[in-house]
């Protein structure tokens, strides 16, 4: 394990048939939505395996020992909490507590988002207090922070587009570093034009 002062934290969906994906699958069905979360989680473990910081898995609902996060690079956890708020508000509560001093969380179900943007997530904490990467659809996609602020995970209306905007007015009194707004994958019209998503929707375009 990487011996340093950065933890990230990404949370993930056991990838089940019928649990996950649910908007996505709503078009596409849930098999072609299980392969696609799938494709996403390996995108997310490639894009997260080499980072030099220490990295936790939060499972949702049982932590697998046995799958595509390799128990040597990322340590495993399973989220606790009523709701994602809470559920986020402990994870970074738990990082802190280990003594970490930078923590950032993503999801993973961002084909966008690359080694490189969380690199330097973590390198404009250096100067701000908050770092954010705004999702296309009002919410965030990554949020770090180096001092624990349970205010930003309460009086929220997760997956509700906003999001952003009430996490950046409890922050108007502190330096926040925004990303790039990125796409995150929720239902069919956020992949219908990638290329990358084709094989997992072709049987669509069939008569």
């Amino acid at each position: 394990m990487a011996h340093t002062k950065d933890l990230l934290l990404i949370f993930t969906r056991n990838p089940e048939l019928g649990k996950c994906k649910t908007r996505l699958a709503a078009t596409i069905g849930d098999e072609a939505a299980l392969e696609i979360y799938k494709f996403l989680l390996q995108h997310t473990a490639e894009i997260t395996k080499n980072l030099k910081v220490s990295k936790e898995v939060h499972y949702s609902e049982t932590i697998w020992h046995s799958d595509i996060w390799n128990n040597t690079t990322f340590n495993k956890e399973l989220q606790q909490g009523k709701d994602l708020g809470e559920r986020m508000a402990n994870a970074f509560k738990k990082g802190f507590g280990k003594g970490y001093e930078r923590i950032l969380i993503i999801g993973s179900d961002m084909y966008d988002l690359t080694t490189a943007d969380l690199e330097i997530a973590f390198d404009s904490l250096a100067e701000n207090d908050f770092v954010l990467g705004p999702a296309s659809d009002g919410g965030y996609y990554l949020l770090g922070m180096k001092a624990l602020n349970l205010e930003l995970f309460k009086g929220k209306k997760w997956g509700r587009p906003t999001v952003l905007a009430d996490t950046l007015d409890d922050l108007k009194n502190n330096k926040v570093a925004l990303l790039e707004t990125k796409n995150d994958v929720d239902v069919y019209e956020d992949i219908e034009n990638i290329v990358e998503f084709q094989p997992f929707i072709k049987h669509l375009n069939h008569d």
